[in-house]
């Protein structure tokens, strides 16, 4: 389901059907905020103009594949990013988020005379820009782990991968502050043999360690740090607040020496700035040096939110680019079949070169139904899986 450019949603392969009056009661409506006093502030950080951290409840926080079209299932504690990259496709899970909040604020209002509290929550969701409030404005699910604990039922997750930081980076500076993640990892731990991905830039994840290794006893662990170009310059203009690449290399060295299954995301892949055989082939050659058990590629996805601030950094930093991207992103999301096929030939090129596995390559842009977003053989295991009977060593 998404959103189409008027006001209705647009439902895909079902049939349209006529309602009638439909009634919704406060009862069932999941309360994305707490709206008596606005949402939550929990902590406020001057950074780039100011950062906020909101608090928002959660009545479930496992996505399942079925509302992702992915092969896994995923978790993402965090709603926004200080980070702060330029592509980043989140930017439009966050938009929809501040949107459906708005619209149950507007709701509430014109059915209710309290307006100044609800006044004060518009205020907070509406005062930056789509693009701005991503990064300056994070929603923490500060109940993820809990809710997690009472909703996780290992039988109906199955073979399927549990993924952290399919959105936003699961270990971003506001996981410092929250520790968000790490009280998912400590959920996760007494269960066994589930698979278990995380995707992350930051080398905040080394901090975890204690909690990485015992899972990866009892899990299927795979840790991919994602990284696009090993040119800082590069990657300056296009992530403005990420960890550099060689702390993120040196964080891979680290989990590679702990035992930990880790490899690099070469994410995402930008057509003509990210994807020349030289810039691939850095990348590959550090995560070689850096003990990497793989390496896989994803192509540059590039949402209604993210081409705003994306074409605004190509018009300053590359602007022989702007055309050409308005024309190949101008009406879809994903780079064309072409591009995304001769991708994953030079990915899968590349690989053979730096002896890495070659698997089913994410950067033939095709949905991966039954894998998380890895790249290399699975270790063999017992796909049993089973709930916690007493706590993990």
């Amino acid at each position: 389901m998404r959103r189409a450019s008027g006001p209705w949603l647009r439902l895909y392969h079902l049939y349209p059907m006529r309602l009638g009056t439909v009634r919704v009661t406060h009862a069932i409506q999941l309360p994305l905020l707490s709206l008596a006093d606005g949402p939550p502030i929990l902590d406020q950080r001057e950074r780039g103009g100011g950062t906020s951290f909101v608090g928002t409840p959660s009545r479930s926080v496992l996505n399942p594949p079925s509302s992702t079209g992915m092969g896994f299932w995923s978790i993402n504690p965090y709603v926004g990013c200080e980070f702060g990259c330029s592509y980043c496709y989140a930017r439009d899970t966050h938009r929809w988020l501040v949107e459906r909040a708005v619209a149950r604020i507007e709701l509430e209002v014109s059915s209710s005379d309290e307006e100044p509290s609800s006044d004060t929550a518009l205020t907070q969701l509406t005062s930056l820009s789509p693009p701005d409030a991503f990064e300056r404005q994070i929603f923490v699910k500060t109940e993820v782990a809990d809710v997690l604990r009472r909703t996780l039922d290992p039988t109906r997750i199955g073979t399927s991968a549990i993924v952290i930081g399919t959105a936003t980076d699961p270990y971003q500076p506001a996981e410092r502050r929250f520790t968000l993640t790490r009280r998912i990892l400590q959920t996760l731990l007494p269960y066994r043999d589930l698979t278990i991905g995380i995707i992350t830039k930051s080398a905040l994840v080394t901090r975890d360690l204690d909690l990485l290794v015992p899972l990866a006893e009892r899990h299927d662990l795979r840790v991919n740090l994602s990284l696009a170009t090993t040119n800082v310059d590069v990657l300056r203009k296009l992530e403005p607040r990420t960890p550099l690449p060689h702390a993120r290399l040196r964080a891979l060295r680290l989990l590679t020496a702990s035992g930990i299954h880790a490899g690099v995301m070469l994410a995402p892949i930008l057509p003509g700035i990210t994807d020349g055989w030289d810039s691939l082939a850095r990348v590959m050659e550090g995560a070689k040096e850096a003990g990497a058990r793989f390496v896989s590629g994803i192509p540059l996805r590039l949402g209604k939110t993210a081409r705003e601030r994306l074409l605004a950094v190509l018009r300053r930093e590359f602007p022989e680019l702007v055309s050409r991207y308005e024309q190949h992103y101008g009406k879809r999301t994903n780079a064309s079949s072409a591009y995304r096929k001769a991708l994953a030939r030079r990915i899968r090129l590349l690989q053979e070169v730096y002896g890495f596995p070659v698997a089913p390559s994410h950067a033939s842009g095709t949905r991966q139904r039954n894998r998380a977003p890895t790249s290399g053989p699975r270790r063999g295991r017992a796909r049993s899986v089973s709930r916690p009977t007493s706590p993990a060593a």
